[in-house]
């Protein structure tokens, strides 16, 4: 019983279809670890006798045979998503006791699907970060640990890789804008998915950046990720970059035959300084998927050099105009005023107080790019540079290019407080190997595939043609299965 939290999605679900284990006894499961985990400092707002609700209606869709895959499975969900009547302030002060009176889209389709809440999970301040420092709610802890030293699970979904590495949850919503999937994956040993942008719908998750933000699944495997990316994909009305696509059966997709597949391997990627131990990784990769029969090939990506400058122009300008709908008139924290002050001052001490310094940074650099006499020389060159990285994709990809292998990240997961005084760009550099996906729209998942010499974790990141997840995921698979990657943390919280 007391092990039922370390069950993944796949192996759940066929054991309470089987009758083994049933949806109460499997959430018990789940809370008791959460409850026994609160210096990981993962899950900030308790629904507990929720998830108790939600799986005892999950037990009885079961018996009645009426059971989509997702029922019964407890899940954890980023502050980001709205969950009505729960408190959601995307990890930020300025949403102080903000309680949504309606639901996002994709819980929606998860509660559907008969799956269970545990809670809601910290995060970077409005998705603002890389290390999952700018919380409002304090820093998410890593579960692994090395010589005494709290690392980051990265961010900004660093509660949602945190509770799954952990096993306080079977699997996590995240959002990836720059990597803020992919990124704590890797840091933590778990998968990743960032689906193509349109796939899931935005609505009734706080916007950072608009054009770049797409939801996804932190699973413990590759098989759950497709599993609950299914759950979680499809059209919505209400969301205008939506795609009205059918959503198709991603588990049935994992075939883990990849003959003659060609994965391209990107020379832009090899970066001046990268550790060994990546490169190492990257070449071992690359070899597992050429013993599974895949064709390998050397591609190029030329603009990616200007990614990462061309998002941090791109991503602060939407973050600056999204974020200004929070003056502290309709909603969530508000200064108190001196005698005289009038709304200009209620509105400049309200965002003081209420927004932290990551996400200040950001408004204040979107604000500037979009301001007149500096809009075409920052943010439209980097609209264009932006299309040109997607075109860098679009070639290759009609050469006949199925997937590319990159690193997920520069470097395993660093210690808390150890960039937080360095110049933030240190911090930026982080997202280098994903943003391109970002930017270009496309699908991504990271996948664990090793340990560096401390014996932290190391990922990989694949990256699909658009629309095309089940193939995506199917390459994952066999590079999962190829690299064997059992490792868990010790437990020490």
């Amino acid at each position: 019983m007391s092990d039922l939290n370390k069950l993944g999605i796949a192996e759940a679900r066929d054991a309470m279809r089987a009758g083994d284990v049933s949806a109460v006894e499997l959430t018990e499961a789940c809370l008791s670890a959460v409850d026994g985990a609160k210096t990981l400092n993962a899950f900030v707002h308790d629904t507990s006798e929720i998830a108790r609700d939600q799986a005892k209606a999950a037990d009885a869709r079961i018996k009645s045979g009426d059971a989509p895959d997702m029922c019964g499975i407890p899940l954890g969900i980023k502050d980001l998503f709205c969950t009505k009547g729960v408190p959601g302030q995307a990890a930020s002060r300025i949403l102080e006791g903000f309680k949504p009176e309606y639901e996002s889209t994709i819980t929606t389709q998860l509660w559907d699907a008969g799956a269970v809440m545990l809670g809601k999970l910290n995060m970077d301040e409005f998705a603002m970060g890389s290390s999952n420092e700018t919380s409002v709610y304090g820093d998410v802890i890593n579960p692994w640990k090395i010589d005494d030293r709290n690392l980051t699970p990265g961010g900004s979904s660093g509660g949602s890789a945190t509770a799954v590495a952990a096993d306080l949850c079977l699997g996590a919503t995240g959002t990836d804008t720059g990597g803020s999937i992919r990124q704590p994956a890797a840091f933590v040993g778990i998968t990743g998915m960032k689906p193509t942008y349109g796939r899931c719908s935005r609505w009734g998750v706080v916007a950072f950046a608009s054009s770049l933000d797409q939801a996804g699944p932190m699973t413990k495997s590759v098989r759950d990720a497709a599993i609950m990316l299914e759950a979680m994909s499809g059209h919505d009305p209400k969301d205008s970059t939506s795609a009205n696509l059918a959503v198709p059966n991603f588990e049935a997709a994992l075939s883990g035959d990849i003959k003659g597949k060609k994965i391209g391997i990107p020379k832009e990627y090899r970066m001046d300084g990268m550790p060994d131990e990546i490169e190492q990784l990257w070449a071992d990769g690359t070899a597992m998927l050429k013993d599974a029969g895949a064709e390998i090939v050397d591609i190029s990506l030329p603009h990616t050099k200007y990614a990462l400058p061309a998002y941090y122009v791109v991503a602060p300008a939407e973050a600056s105009s999204n974020l200004a709908r929070y003056d502290g008139v309709r909603f969530g924290h508000r200064a108190s005023l001196a005698q005289g002050d009038g709304i200009t001052e209620m509105y400049e001490k309200t965002r003081a107080e209420g927004f932290g310094p990551e996400v200040q940074r950001r408004v204040m650099i979107g604000t500037y790019v979009l301001s007149a006499g500096f809009y075409d020389a920052y943010y439209n060159r980097a609209r264009k540079v932006r299309t040109l990285i997607k075109k860098d994709f679009e070639d290759v990809f009609a050469q006949g290019v199925d997937a590319i292998l990159t690193p997920a990240t520069p470097s395993s997961a660093f210690g808390l407080g150890e960039m937080k005084d360095a110049d933030p760009v240190q911090m930026y550099l982080n997202d280098v190997f994903t943003v391109t996906v970002n930017l270009a729209g496309l699908p991504g998942i990271a996948v664990p595939a090793g340990l560096d010499k401390q014996g932290l974790p190391l990922g990989l990141q694949l990256i699909g043609r658009p629309w095309e997840e089940g193939d995506l995921l199917n390459t994952a698979y066999v590079l999962e299965q190829a690299a064997g990657f059992v490792a868990k943390p010790e437990k020490w919280w």
